[in-house]
């Protein structure tokens, strides 16, 4: 394959050469130098830790600033709250890239993560009633019955009531189940270390990691340029070691999404109304008009996409919140005592339970998370192509390298934007001046001020935003705030300084914690716990 390069590299570097000249140009846009005109900046971008450029360049050149891709094509990096708004607002103007559109076919099937255009918007009118929040408030319990991790840790404390613990290790494996049970009925047994086949192959999509080497990044670069059937063709056959993975999730998931949608139809004929995800989905689809309808491919691809999207996501925020508890003990108390606090007004009105009523009542709890999603964005950033000629709108000006003053920026037909999921969390104008540090209070004492109506949750860009944000945002906040408040109702929660110091923010499919020099190894963040009082 090697051999190819340079001749390929030739032809579209002519090609980019000749389109570059008869469109519209955003060379004008400061930005970072690029290190070579074979992989531009992009070797610095994915050879660093998770959003670190993002953050330094953000910091030089402002909310938007330009970044060279392979073969010297030009990228734009936009965290401006304005221009975000603008660029998910735009319904399918601005649209995900083919490249990325074929990336979550292969990870999840043609379902959401994959659907464009007319074809999107009808999955997404047929999955929004399992999503509501209604029905998400109803999951409560479940959420609570599977935070019984505290149980088995409870079972394992040493003599001085302590132990230290892989916490990515576990969390993984009970929202696995936690998933499995609300969404589709089905039991991973991934706590108990059941052999489930679907279990086994999921694990193996973030169980490791390795720095992208030049090579790689050069060939993902060729292939967000390639044309469609090229594209299609490589990503379909290539016998690489990801794509053969994540092959292998798609035929498994594919035969139990199928047994589990025979299962859940015949129980609907039946007149058996479950509540999980997929028995609604199969409900939702049985529409009179079939054009409206989703495939069967289609509804076992929502499998899919529910289970990579909903499990692994909140069991590397969960793993986040952990590490800021660690290093900072005071808000560990307040968030412990709020937590005491409600739970002696459920024992005073005679229940035992949390409710989401509860839950939403607890400020300081809802600080934390919010401040833990903002700091922590499991996934950094995501890429949008421009369908047409394009205008951004600005919320602060920015002065071109020829010395214009402009508010406002054209974009050409088929310009890449980086949407900086991290740069907006850390907006200094959005989030206040020490928007770099974990401060829980800015969502209490006024310092979040409103952006221009950007992302689904608490003015966060961590689930998206517009009609491709994230469909099970509510799902993903009462499940973990349900695991937050067992766990920190139970356990103090500490590490070793020498450990600390060593953990790194990998930028693998979602941004997962580290321990410098075992990167190999995967996710791992290993955390002492120690019990305390119960009421």
């Amino acid at each position: 394959m090697e051999h190819l390069l340079v001749p390929v590299s030739i032809l579209f570097a002519l090609y980019y050469i000749y389109y570059r000249w008869t469109r519209i140009s955003v060379a004008d846009v400061p930005g970072p130098k690029a290190n070579s005109f074979l992989l531009g900046n992009q070797a610095e971008i994915f050879q660093t830790q998770a959003a670190e450029t993002d953050f330094k360049w953000q910091a030089q050149f402002g909310d938007l600033f330009r970044v060279k891709g392979i073969l010297g094509t030009d990228r734009i990096h936009v965290s401006d709250p304005k221009a975000l708004h603008h660029i998910f607002a735009s319904g399918y103007h601005i649209r995900k890239t083919d490249f990325k559109l074929e990336v979550a076919r292969i990870l999840t099937g043609p379902g959401l993560g994959w659907a464009d255009g007319e074809n999107h918007f009808r999955q997404r009118k047929v999955n929004s009633p399992a999503f509501g929040m209604a029905q998400t408030r109803s999951y409560v319990p479940i959420y609570l019955a599977y935070a019984n991790l505290c149980t088995e840790w409870k079972e394992r404390l040493g003599a001085d009531s302590s132990i230290v613990v892989d916490a990515p290790s576990y969390f993984t494996r009970f929202f696995l189940d936690v998933i499995g049970e609300v969404a589709f009925d089905y039991q991973f047994g991934a706590t108990d270390n059941a052999n489930d086949p679907l279990a086994a192959v999921l694990s193996s999509v973030v169980s490791k990691f390795t720095t992208p080497s030049k090579f790689n990044i050069f060939v993902m670069g060729l292939l967000e340029l390639a044309p469609v059937p090229l594209l299609l063709a490589f990503m379909r056959y290539a016998p690489t070691k990801g794509l053969r993975n994540s092959r292998s999730v798609e035929r498994v998931a594919t035969a139990v999404a199928k047994r589990l949608v025979e299962e859940k139809s015949e129980a609907l004929m039946a007149g058996k109304n479950k509540r999980d995800i997929m028995s609604l989905l199969v409900k939702a689809n049985a529409s009179e008009n079939p054009r409206s309808n989703l495939s069967a491919a289609e509804l076992y691809a929502q499998m899919q996409t529910i289970m990579q999207a909903g499990h692994e996501t909140t069991a590397t925020t969960m793993s986040w919140t952990i590490l800021e508890l660690t290093q900072h003990p005071e808000v560990q108390a307040k968030l412990r005592a709020e937590i005491q606090a409600t739970q002696r007004t459920i024992h005073e009105r005679g229940d035992t339970e949390f409710t989401a009523t509860d839950f939403d009542s607890m400020t300081y709890t809802g600080a934390v998370m919010r401040e833990t999603l903002r700091f922590h964005p499991v996934v950094v950033n995501t890429i949008r192509e421009a369908a047409r000629d394009e205008v951004l709108p600005l919320s602060k000006p920015i002065v071109t390298l020829s010395g214009k003053t402009i508010t406002e920026l054209p974009i050409p037909k088929h310009q890449i934007l980086v949407t900086s999921i991290a740069g907006y969390n850390r907006s200094p104008d959005v989030f206040g001046e020490d928007a770099q540090r974990f401060n829980p209070e800015r969502w209490l004492d006024g310092t979040v001020k409103p952006a221009a109506n950007v992302g689904m949750f608490a003015n966060l860009m961590t689930f998206g935003s517009g009609h491709r944000g994230c469909i099970g945002w509510r799902f993903a906040i009462y499940e973990y705030q349900a695991f937050l408040i067992e766990l920190v109702k139970n356990f103090e929660f500490s590490m070793d300084p020498t450990i600390l110091v060593k953990v790194r923010r990998e930028p693998g499919i979602v941004m997962f914690p580290t321990i410098e020099g075992e990167v190999m190894e995967g996710p791992q963040l290993p955390v002492t716990i120690r019990a305390v009082e119960m009421l």
